[in-house]
């Protein structure tokens, strides 16, 4: 029974206020028993790093993930592993038999230049779904807003279906301090010029969730989500929790 006046989220098969999960080795079994209560309000599942490459069972895991209607894909970090070792080729075939459909171009490790990532997306694009991601995993490289903006644009010009913005399963790098303090002049400009709903912001503590779902809207793209925290992060977009409680009375974004 619905009685309460909440801010209004997208449903089904969306394509903005995303929630993205990141798997950093949850057991099938435990992954089964999230997935059956809370599988409506997740949309993509990275499963991080490169960990895809030892992880036990992996088809099932992306079967699981797929029969109950989320995205899975792998962490920019296998990709850039493959590039490093020269096996993209390898990769591409890894991703088919596991039947993954989507694949993130990243350099968050290694320097990979932008134009060779373009190449890369134009050569992937007839067999996956792209997500880039732009910005360091190191907390020493403070790149210019512009450059940002550039990447963004580009990238998204390339084809890209969304960018992520780095902040790292630790939500210390990129577009956070090492602290884990939102960089909001950043975010600012970037919204100021990029469509946000082609935005996929890393938060993977529920502070930083908060910090976009009050700035941007409840319908904000938020990635690096735990699973566990996957309901409190509905409930504070839905303004039921202290900080967003007054969500549906604040202009916003993207409501």
């Amino acid at each position: 029974m619905d009685f309460l006046t909440l801010p209004q989220r997208t449903t089904g098969n969306r394509s903005y206020g995303l929630t993205s999960i990141i798997d950093l080795g949850m057991p099938i079994n435990e992954l089964s028993s999230y997935l059956a209560d809370y599988h409506h309000l997740i949309d993509f599942a990275k499963i991080g790093i490169g960990s895809a490459y030892v992880t036990p069972n992996i088809k099932r895991k992306i079967d699981l993930y797929k029969e109950f209607g989320i995205k899975p894909y792998c962490g920019g970090t296998l990709f850039e592993k493959c590039y490093y070792q020269n096996k993209l080729v390898e990769y591409k075939a890894y991703l088919h038999d596991l039947g993954i459909h989507w694949i993130e171009i990243s350099n968050g490790t290694i320097d990979i230049p932008l134009l060779e990532r373009l190449q890369i997306i134009s050569n992937l694009q007839d067999d996956f779904q792209v997500i880039a991601e732009v910005g360091s995993k190191d907390a020493e490289k403070d790149m210019p807003i512009s450059v940002w903006k550039e990447e963004i644009h580009q990238l998204l010009a390339a084809g890209c279906e969304y960018v992520i913005t780095e902040g790292r399963d630790s939500g210390t790098s990129g577009i956070y301090g090492k602290e884990g303090n939102v960089k909001s002049n950043l975010i600012h400009e970037l919204c100021s010029e990029i469509d946000p709903t082609k935005l996929i912001f890393e938060a993977p503590t529920p502070k930083q969730q908060m910090y976009f779902i009050r700035e941007i809207g409840p319908n904000v793209n938020v990635g690096n989500v735990k699973l566990h925290d996957v309901l409190v992060l509905e409930a504070q977009r839905c303004g039921l929790r202290s900080e967003t409680f007054y969500l549906e009375d604040v202009e916003c974004k993207l409501l």
